[in-house]
């Protein structure tokens, strides 16, 4: 059915309109985004088809080529990782994300797991700040399996020192879901905490990201 065909008042647009993007369903909201499907497809039809092989939770995890597979056109995969983006980011602010001031583990798993949740390999971050404990900067540390022989602590410090940080956090996620932190988790734990006193710049906490998170501090 082409989407002319649909009674005006069931179209995505004149349902927005009267009633709000609440009324609409993800394949209409998606359609809204598009604007107008392809040749053989209209705007609803491609919507599902996209749903039907990623839900809206799993979108961020298509790459180009496997959207461009289904949607055949750029611009539209264009949209969709747009609003993949835009969610996320619109997530973190609603989260409190980006506090300016760290008060607790949650505050840090609030920055971080739009970004580390999803991935697929394990990824080690640095939270830098302040004497108030508001952020200076986040890095990437390293990325891969993680073994305390190969992450060094002057690689974590070496960034703190260069930022004239007071204290960091340091953050790690387990693409498996699992919090639990593993023997090389706590083991870089204990690593980094001691060469922090050393240096007179504390580790505050270590955190685990998956399914939730786990901190050391709360751990205790």
């Amino acid at each position: 059915m082409r989407l002319k065909d649909i009674p005006w008042f069931n179209r995505p647009g004149a349902k927005l309109k009267k009633d709000g993007a609440s009324s609409l369903d993800d394949a209409e909201l998606l359609s809204i985004i598009f604007g107008k499907g392809n040749k053989e497809e209209n705007a609803i039809e491609l919507s599902n088809k996209l749903l039907s092989q990623y839900n809206i939770a799993k979108l961020e995890n298509a790459s180009f080529s496997e959207l461009k597979e289904i949607l055949k056109d750029d611009v539209k995969v264009f949209q969709i990782m747009a609003f993949c983006e835009l969610n996320k980011r619109f997530s973190k602010l609603k989260k409190n994300g980006f506090a300016l001031r760290i008060t607790c583990a949650r505050d840090v798993f609030n920055i971080f797991v739009d970004d580390l949740q999803n991935k697929k390999k394990e990824y080690l971050c640095v939270l830098l700040l302040d004497t108030k404990n508001k952020i200076i900067d986040k890095k990437i540390i390293s990325i891969g399996t993680l073994s305390a022989s190969l992450i060094h602590p002057r690689e974590v410090f070496n960034l703190a020192i260069k930022e004239s940080a007071n204290s960091i956090i340091v953050v790690h996620n387990h693409p498996s879901g699992d919090t639990e932190p593993s023997d090389a988790d706590l083991s870089i734990c204990e690593r980094l905490i001691e060469c922090g006193n050393l240096l007179g710049i504390k580790m505050l906490d270590f955190i685990v990201i998956g399914d939730g998170y786990w901190s050391h501090v709360e751990s205790r």
